[in-house]
């Protein structure tokens, strides 16, 4: 017990626990797995360290982290450095939210069951439709379930996605759709947004439904209401996957005619950390209600007529429906969600409106700065929000270029060579409202400089 004083486990407890399963020593539980691909021999790591090595041993691997509080990061691509105010971390750290499980019991969860619907109702709002709920696991699960819905509801094959939505989500999208044999079509994007003309040609009476980002991976403003327009005419679903931190100055997707808006909740005062969690939001037109995966909670009086909270529309659940469900969604991101709804609260309409400005200003004077180095230039002429493309001189190892920025304290942009080589050397770049004057103008001047 000295030498592991956190657990609860003896020599005689292990003798007693491989005489129950007829073992006679730990390698015994691995017989099964052939040798030939078997670890032989002891791991290449140090042996016991007692407390105060441990932690400073630790702390030593944490700082080889290049985070975004001692670098100034332009990265951006789906997870984006804001401010998260720190009123955030005192209420999510408090214990009835954070050790909060799936509410199953409403008459025992009613705090947490308010939190949820009020997020629900921050969503409605933000994205202009009639019913959210709370919540998907983050904005790639989100949309791949909408499509999932999409096929269910109009009882067609057959999807059409923009390639200027995000490369990881449309592989989501394509490892549902090919369990549910939904065809999945991608259109292709003229001057950084979906190529209309394209699109039109590919969407026909057999389409489920049209996918679309908007702001789109590339941070251009896509043309929501008349894509919308071309598969409502072939009696589809128009499926928008929104920022919504940006939905503070963009025309919110419902009433641009979307009939699911999903997303990521991340730039809603949630942590980066180094790739998730996040928090997906999945919201629906009325007529959709009843088929909207995962939980929704609703508002109710009880007998006494005081206000109170429940799991609603129960029947579409996972563990009422089985193999009748709508998704695999059976859980959700409560305390995420709670962040994203605390973060609206503290900011109010107006704080929303003035971070989103201070996005839009702080990249477009940066896309300025950065297309005015020598051989460099902005990709496409589309109207953007935070994030932009710059092109590079021919045979510039973007990979490389971001290692110099990092020993100047940059967390440079996104290597595009791999999802879109027909743009050469590109970099996508995000500017959010963290960035100074001082921040962007060093990074162009480093940037001329390597180039």
């Amino acid at each position: 017990m000295k030498k592991h004083r956190y657990i609860p486990m003896t020599q005689q407890n292990e003798r007693d626990m491989l005489a129950a399963v007829g073992a006679e020593s730990i390698e015994d539980l691995f017989a099964d797995i052939p040798k030939n691909v078997r670890y032989e021999g002891e791991l290449p790591m140090s042996g016991a360290l007692d407390e105060a090595a441990l932690l400073r041993h630790m702390s030593q691997l944490a700082g080889r982290n290049a985070d975004s509080d001692r670098y100034a990061s332009f990265l951006g691509a789906g997870l984006y450095d804001h401010q998260v105010p720190v009123v955030i971390n005192h209420m999510i750290s408090r214990s009835e939210f954070y050790t909060a499980y799936t509410p199953y019991q409403p008459e025992v969860s009613q705090g947490e069951l308010q939190a949820i619907f009020e997020f629900q109702s921050y969503i409605c709002e933000l994205t202009g439709m009639e019913v959210a709920n709370a919540s998907m696991y983050d904005g790639a699960t989100a949309m791949a379930e909408a499509a999932s819905l999409a096929g269910g509801a109009t009882k067609r094959k057959k999807i059409v996605i923009s390639s200027t939505v995000h490369p990881e989500t449309r592989a989501v999208v394509r490892t549902y759709a090919y369990g549910l044999g939904i065809e999945v079509i991608e259109a292709g994007f003229d001057n950084g947004v979906t190529d209309l003309a394209e699109l039109e040609a590919l969407v026909d009476g057999d389409t489920a439904a049209v996918l679309v980002q908007s702001p789109n991976f590339f941070g251009a403003v896509e043309n929501v209401r008349a894509i919308g327009d071309l598969i409502h005419a072939q009696k589809g679903l128009m499926i928008v996957s929104a920022n919504p931190l940006s939905l503070g100055l963009l025309e919110a997707p419902g009433k641009l005619g979307a009939d699911i808006t999903v997303g990521d909740a991340q730039p809603l005062g949630i942590s980066g950390s180094f790739g998730g969690p996040t928090c997906g939001y999945f919201a629906v037109s009325k007529a959709l209600m009843r088929k909207i995966p995962g939980r929704i909670v609703g508002q109710t009086t009880d007998k006494n007529g005081k206000r109170g909270f429940v799991l609603t529309l129960q029947a579409r659940e996972q563990h009422i429906r089985r193999d009748k469900a709508t998704s695999n969604i059976c859980s959700n991101q409560a305390l995420l969600a709670l962040s994203a709804s605390i973060y609206l609260s503290v900011m109010g309409r107006q704080g929303m409106i003035d971070v989103c400005d201070l996005n839009l200003k702080k990249a477009h004077y940066a896309a300025k700065q950065f297309g005015a180095i020598k051989d460099a230039q902005l990709a496409f002429a589309s109207p953007f929000f935070n994030e932009f493309v710059l092109k590079l001189p021919e045979g510039t190892n973007v990979h490389e270029l971001n290692a110099k920025l990092l020993e100047e304290g940059f967390i440079g942009g996104y290597d595009l060579s791999a999802e879109y080589p027909e743009l050469g050397p590109a970099m996508l770049i995000a500017v959010t409202e963290r960035r100074s004057k001082e921040d962007i103008d060093r990074f162009a001047e480093i940037l001329e400089g390597s180039l």
